[in-house]
């Protein structure tokens, strides 16, 4: 409201000398809205959405004409028209002047929407745009549940708008409530109502096994009525603006630490809609003993998905590998995933167990897994000994690599560095290898010389040889000696003759 001095200079301006709306704004320093609306409710609406003299005025006929059939046809449409016809302006000045002859609808009056304690609560998603998480851009969603009474806001983040998250929203605000409303409101969301036609809908059977379970009504609003679930979407425009603008968060954990931090502190201490002079929270501690009683038992909201495994001891699911153990390879396996967790089942037995990462192409391993393969196959050792040898020493990286630039076989320098290591030991074998680096000379026979040193150095002396271990079947053969003779009467010959061999002569 404005006071009636300014409200007549207003109509002054406007109608004796004719200002226009912007000139009014800017000399009363009045938003345009309130400016229209004075004229609204002085019946000057008319001369208000008169345009100005205009080229276009040839075209009004034709305008009129098709508003007057088309009320909902558009104004690119008209212009096109009017191209075909022989306009040759602009398409912005010729979609602004067909606004002005644009038929209105009237203003639709609503109903205030009262509640009962603990009677309803609203739920949606809203979008918060895209965040990356390592190689992978994911969209930021968030899951908000309203109760309508108290206005309490729950409020939890999350990179998809799956059914097994949207019900673990449901389950975690009902446990941070302590309770659950009798009906909760939807609009048409995939999660909520599969088909509609009319009156009829068929919602989500998983959303139907997840109310009976805990008791409450789940109730579809009207297409394209947004003020039936008003409250909720006040709420994300509350969150948009109160909480997460200019808001620094770490990763998902913190940032949802932080809205349930924001949801019982700061949005719960906002006066209440019902009652200014009251505050939220003293609204929350009246409603909450009128909550429906939790059920004795969680609802079981994991992502279930059927996988295939192939010859390497990993699984595929959303974007990342993880691994199993390698006596399921080449199996159909189940995929059960939570947002903080994917556990992986054969039959009825949990096989693997990984916190869920959303990056992209990466792989989450159990080190008992792989040390599992390498006891069952030992050429796998050998493909691991660059891994075994970085992490027990990691300097050799350096060696390696050097090996690499140089045109040396990697595989071949890892396994003499592997023996290097387990003939001389882990002191003896580090301290070689940083000389070595420290010299840059990152030969392994320069480590293997280094290593000596050291112990002679240390009055070790060499590295005793293992002895030399004949096999049994050697021993017992039995070799005849060559008569030498037969050299004596080679050396006696004449040349060209070639001697006669005696009968023992071998």
């Amino acid at each position: 409201m404005i006071r009636k001095d300014l409200e007549t200079a207003i109509l002054r301006k406007f109608n004796q000398e004719k200002w226009t709306i912007g000139t009014i704004c800017a000399e009363f320093r009045v938003h345009h809205s309130t400016v229209e609306r004075v004229l609204r409710d002085n019946d000057a609406r008319e001369r208000m959405r008169r345009p100005l003299r205009s080229s276009l005025e040839v075209w009004l006929p034709m305008i009129e004409e098709y508003l007057g059939k088309f009320p909902n046809l558009c104004a690119s449409r008209l212009f096109q028209m009017a191209v075909e016809r022989g306009h040759r302006g602009s398409e912005d000045h010729f979609r602004h002047y067909v606004a002005h002859f644009r038929p209105r609808k009237p203003g639709e009056a609503f109903m205030p929407l009262r509640t009962l304690p603990g009677e309803q609560g609203q739920v949606d998603w809203g979008h918060f745009g895209t965040v990356q998480v390592g190689k992978a851009e994911r969209r930021l969603v968030a899951f908000v549940l309203v109760l309508s009474y108290s206005r309490r806001i729950f409020l939890r983040f999350g990179f998809d708008m799956r059914m097994s998250g949207f019900l673990d929203g449901h389950q975690r605000a009902f446990e941070h409530f302590g309770g659950i409303p009798r009906v909760l409101l939807y609009d048409n969301l995939k999660s909520a109502v599969v088909e509609r036609m009319g009156d009829i809908i068929q919602l989500h059977p998983a959303m139907l096994t997840f109310s009976s379970w805990h008791g409450y009504e789940p109730r579809p609003v009207a297409v394209a009525r947004g003020n039936e679930k008003g409250r909720v979407e006040r709420s994300i425009r509350y969150i948009r603006t109160n909480f997460f603008e200019a808001r620094k968060w770490k990763d998902l954990d913190d940032l949802n630490a932080q809205a349930l931090h924001w949801c019982d502190e700061i949005a719960a201490a906002r006066p209440w809609p019902q009652d200014r002079s009251r505050r939220v929270h003293e609204a929350i501690a009246e409603e909450t003993p009128t909550l429906l009683p939790l059920p004795a038992d969680r609802f079981p909201c994991e992502d279930r998905r059927e996988v295939h495994s192939q010859k390497m001891p990993y699984i595929r699911y959303d974007l990342n590998d993880y691994s199993v153990p390698h006596t399921h390879v080449q199996r159909t396996l189940t995929v059960f995933a939570t947002p903080d967790r994917v556990r992986i089942v054969h039959g009825d037995t949990v096989i693997a167990s990984h916190p869920r990462s959303y990056d992209k192409a990466k792989t989450v391993e159990d080190p008992a897994h792989l040390a599992d393969l390498v006891k069952a196959k030992r050429h796998a050792k050998r493909h691991r000994a660059q891994d075994r040898l970085i992490a027990v020493v990691p300097q050799t990286s350096e060696i390696l690599t050097q090996l690499s630039v140089r045109g040396d076989g990697m595989r071949s320098g890892a396994a003499y560095l592997q023996k290097l290591l387990d003939r001389y030991g882990l002191a003896d074998f580090t301290e070689a290898v940083a000389l070595a680096v420290a010299a840059k000379t990152p030969h392994p026979n320069n480590i293997r010389l280094l290593c000596e040193r050291i112990r002679h150095r240390r009055g070790l002396g060499d590295v005793p040889t293992a002895p030399l271990v004949t096999a049994p079947h050697l021993l017992a053969l039995q070799v005849k000696p060559h008569n030498l003779n037969t050299y004596d009467r080679l050396g006696a010959a004449q040349p060209g003759k070639k001697p006669k061999m005696e009968d023992n002569d071998e």
